[in-house]
């Protein structure tokens, strides 16, 4: 693989671990998406019907991040990791893939998670994208995956 570009978001740490191995196995680039205001341990507290990330994904909102990664229009496919709320991605990882055109890259998409799968996923960011680019896998990874794992979701991106 050749002109890949690892991008993304980590609330706890997590995603930035398995984020930063693939990025080690696949020999590319890296970029983390920051919220422009970081998250607290109670903004990421799913139970409490007030914390942030629910006031997110009910109203739909754009969430600022700070950073461009260089030169993005260079990459032919885009690794994009994020633990998973809500059977999806976070609400800051749409708005990063709505700035930037994506037309005719892969994008292979990575998570960590507690129990929930990737659901439909995929689709729904193959539809933010207006079906401009093609997500050519979409996996979910324990936080502790090993390399041989990586390995393996590395080479059956095609």
């Amino acid at each position: 693989m050749s002109n890949i570009l690892t991008v993304y978001f980590s609330a706890e740490g997590n995603t930035a671990k398995l984020a930063q191995l693939i990025a080690e196995t696949a020999g590319s680039e890296i970029f983390e998406i920051k919220p422009e205001t970081p998250y607290t341990a109670a903004d990421i507290n799913w139970k409490n019907p007030l914390a942030r990330c629910n006031r997110e994904k009910i109203g739909r909102k754009d969430v600022p991040f700070v950073g461009d990664p260089d030169n993005i229009e260079s990459y032919d496919t885009i690794l994009v990791g994020f633990p998973i709320w809500y059977y999806g991605a976070p609400n800051i990882v749409q708005t990063f893939l709505k700035k930037y055109d994506f037309t005719g890259k892969k994008l292979a998409l990575f998570a960590t998670s507690g129990g929930s799968g990737m659901g439909k996923t995929a689709d729904k960011i193959t539809a933010l994208l207006d079906g401009k680019c093609k997500v050519v896998s979409a996996q979910v990874f324990k936080a502790d995956a090993s390399a041989q794992e990586i390995s393996s979701w590395l080479r059956s991106i095609k």
